[in-house]
Order: structure tokens, then C-alpha cells, then sequence
């Protein structure tokens, strides 16, 4: 069944890298704020160190998560075994935003690989509680591919636009917290 850990061991490492889809939850101080839950996919996601990980966030809808990160800083990532043995990792922390032009980013930037259009942040987590649960009603899913829609997209849009479409849509969150800096003079 569940077990804590005090790090992210070698066989939680493992467990990472081979997971295709992960979950981040957000919410805002407020009793009445929106709780954000997030499906994060393609190869986004860093363990780098014994207690801390980065993701790569890339564009869309909301800026729930960077905005509840900027304002309180809590947050939970969670893993489930969508194949093999049944198992679910939650690692809860304090997450941290990172913009291109904020200092570390660049640091951060290059555990990830070529850019991606479509970037517009990394999250920076230092884990405060690192536990397992069975996970024995997670069903079982074989993983065909990553959707191209989400860099496609991007591609088509060009980066002045995704600039403009980012000051626009991703300016503040649900609840009018502070999202990303604009990145277009005004």
C-alpha cells in the first residue's frame, strides 16, 4: 500500500521517466478561488535533485498554475501507473515560476532539450512530501502517441502572435491573480 519517502529514490526516478501523462493541482488562497487540476504530457518533466523537479510549460487556455504558484506557492503533482504494477506518486510542494528572462531560467532551461514552440515557462518544485498510494482502481491505458496539436498550433500561429495570444489570454488566472508578464510593449 502507501508508503512516504524523505526523496525521490532510484525506482521513483524510474517511475517518473516512464510516465507519459502527469497531473498538476493549484489552488489560490481564496476559499471561493477555482482548484486547478492540469494534465501535463510529452517529454516535460525533470527530476533535478533528490527533492526537486522542473516541468516545461507550454501555452494554453489558463495560467492557473503559474498564477496560484506566484501567489502561495503550493502544489501537487501526481503520477499514476496507467500500465504495469498498479501505483499513484504524489509529490506535494512548493512550485516556483520561471519565465525566459527571469534569472534561473536559462539555468533550468537547459535540462530540457531543444525549444519547443509553444514554451512559455518551467516550474521549478521542491518537494515537501513524497508519498505512494496502491493505485489498484487506476485502469489500465496503453499509451499510443502524443497529440502534435499543441506544437502544431503554435507553429501555425508564429511567435509574434503567440506573444499577443499570452498577453491576452494568459495575463491573470480564473480568479484575477497575477498570470504571466507581458511580453509585448504595451
Amino acid at each position: 500500500m502507501g508508503k512516504l519517502y524523505d526523496t525521490l529514490d532510484d525506482d521513483l526516478v524510474d517511475f517518473i521517466g516512464r510516465q507519459h501523462v502527469f497531473f498538476v493541482a493549484t489552488a489560490p488562497l481564496a476559499g471561493d478561488g477555482f482548484v486547478n487540476v492540469s494534465p501535463k504530457g510529452y517529454d516535460t518533466l525533470r527530476v533535478l535533485g533528490p527533492r526537486t523537479l522542473g516541468y516545461l510549460d507550454f501555452v494554453g487556455s489558463g495560467v492557473e498554475t503559474i498564477a496560484h504558484a506566484r501567489e502561495n506557492g503550493r502544489i501537487v503533482l501526481m503520477f499514476c501507473a496507467f500500465d504495469g504494477p498498479p501505483r499513484i506518486l504524489r509529490i506535494h510542494g512548493r512550485a516556483e515560476a520561471f519565465e525566459p528572462g527571469d534569472a534561473g531560467f536559462s539555468a533550468l532551461r537547459e535540462h530540457f532539450g531543444p525549444p519547443r514552440p509553444g514554451e512559455r515557462a518551467i516550474l521549478r518544485v521542491e518537494a515537501t512530501r513524497i508519498s505512494t498510494a496502491c493505485g489498484y482502481a487506476v485502469p489500465l491505458y496503453d499509451f499510443v502517441e502524443d497529440r502534435p496539436q499543441l506544437v502544431d498550433w503554435a507553429e501555425r500561429k508564429g511567435p509574434e502572435a503567440l506573444s499577443e495570444y499570452m498577453d491576452t489570454r494568459n495575463a491573470t488566472s480564473l480568479d484575477g491573480l497575477p498570470g504571466l508578464t507581458p511580453r509585448r510593449p504595451r
